[in-house]
């Protein structure tokens, strides 16, 4: 593939890759439709091992736990190695994960699944935005964002209700077989299609210190952690709610997030559109809208028919931040694009365990509605941190 070489040093292709795009981003789909299968198995899969529910599902936080600390050291780790190999290794890991989740005779080989599929979900996630930019021109970086973030709105839409679906009809362990097959599809695509693409830096840990010196990385990831604590803790506690607050049926539960689940897709596919006018007044007004929401849904939550039009927004609004977050990173640091996804993943992943354990508190003391104000309280926050220390452009300057 030629390449030409960015004002930042980055190396940037002359045309867009698409296919290879397109294949990173069936991989991610089986990535994410693996991590989120246990929330709909959770149940047969605690019986089939003979565990609690409670116990089975710390393999979730276990998966989490090692994303973070992946994101981190994936950098350093591979320094020398091709990234192409490196992706692919990826989503192998994910093909050996469910295989092994699948035939796990014990709670600690499921357990050993669950780790490494943690490593190649924080691995992803630290590359993503770095490998974007080699692929496709600086013009083309929020589109083919959104193609890739694309693969994670429709393994959220379609893992949980499925898994659950199929589960009753075969078991578990043959769902978490058929998670294999988007896995292996993407492995031979990738084979096929991904470029040759070297290491373009040393990647030390002390790598990680100097890109957070950088102007506005700070103010980034603090607004990232307090807009992904603010969703996690919405969505967490969004069915306790809806019953309790709303009074709505199971199936109407079921309705109001398969809307959440089909606007978060749309929001995602025009994403890239949105960005690239303004970059930084997107940034600012999505969490600024989700916190709007979240405080309506406090003071109007008992109308059943207005919590699913509010819900519905709120996953639109979803949609455009990890495709606008992945932006800002490659405006914001191009020539150090791996570490700074690392110091991304670790912030979001912080961010989803404080927003789903303070939103247990804050339940406990509150309510459900005490969490949703918390949560529009956040996002309101994340907004003005934004305004006042982020820097960003109209799209990824070439």
């Amino acid at each position: 593939m030629n390449s030409c070489v960015a004002e930042s040093g980055t190396l940037a292709p002359a045309k867009p890759a698409w296919r290879a795009v397109w294949s990173l981003a069936l991989g991610v789909f089986g990535l994410i439709t693996a991590e989120f299968l246990p929330a709909s198995l959770l149940t047969p899969m605690a019986a089939g091992l003979g565990v609690s529910e409670g116990i089975a599902g710390q393999t979730v936080t276990a998966t989490a736990l090692v994303a973070l600390v992946t994101g981190l050291l994936i950098t350093s780790a591979t320094k020398s190695i091709d990234r192409r190999w490196v992706l692919m290794f990826f989503t192998l890991l994910q093909i050996i994960s469910s295989l092994l989740v699948a035939f796990a005779p014990s709670l600690h080989v499921l357990l050993a699944g669950r780790l490494l599929l943690g490593v190649a979900i924080g691995g992803f996630w630290a590359m993503s935005t770095a490998t974007t930019l080699r692929l496709v021109p600086s013009s083309d970086v929020p589109k083919a964002l959104s193609i890739i973030f694309a693969g994670v709105s429709i393994a959220t839409v379609v893992a949980a209700p499925l898994g659950s679906y199929l589960g009753s009809l075969i078991g578990w362990r043959n769902v978490f077989i058929l998670s294999v097959v988007p896995g292996v599809l993407a492995l031979l695509w990738q084979l096929w299609v991904l470029p040759s693409m070297r290491p373009e830096s040393g990647g030390s840990l002390g790598t990680l210190f100097t890109v957070l010196r950088r102007p506005g990385m700070i103010g980034g990831l603090l607004a990232t952690i307090f807009i992904f604590s603010g969703h996690f803790a919405f969505f967490t506690y969004l069915r306790p709610f809806l019953e309790t607050v709303g009074r709505v049926s199971v199936e109407t539960i079921s309705l109001i997030l398969l809307g959440f689940g089909v606007a978060n897709v749309i929001g995602t596919s025009i994403a890239g559109h949105l960005l690239a006018r303004n970059l930084r007044l997107t940034l600012a007004l999505v969490p600024f809208a989700m916190g709007v929401l979240a405080l309506l849904m406090v003071a109007f939550g008992h109308l059943a028919l207005l919590d699913g039009l509010l819900v519905t927004l709120w996953g639109f609004a979803f949609g455009l931040v990890p495709v606008g977050w992945s932006t800002w990173l490659a405006t914001t640091v191009p020539d150090e694009a791996e570490s700074a996804g690392g110091l991304l993943v670790a912030s979001i992943q912080l961010a989803i365990s404080a927003g789903a354990a303070g939103g247990g508190l804050v339940f406990d003391l509150n309510g459900a509605s005490g969490i949703f104000t918390a949560s529009g309280v956040l996002l309101v926050a994340a907004m003005m941190v934004v305004l006042a220390g982020v820097r960003g452009k109209g799209a990824v300057a070439e």
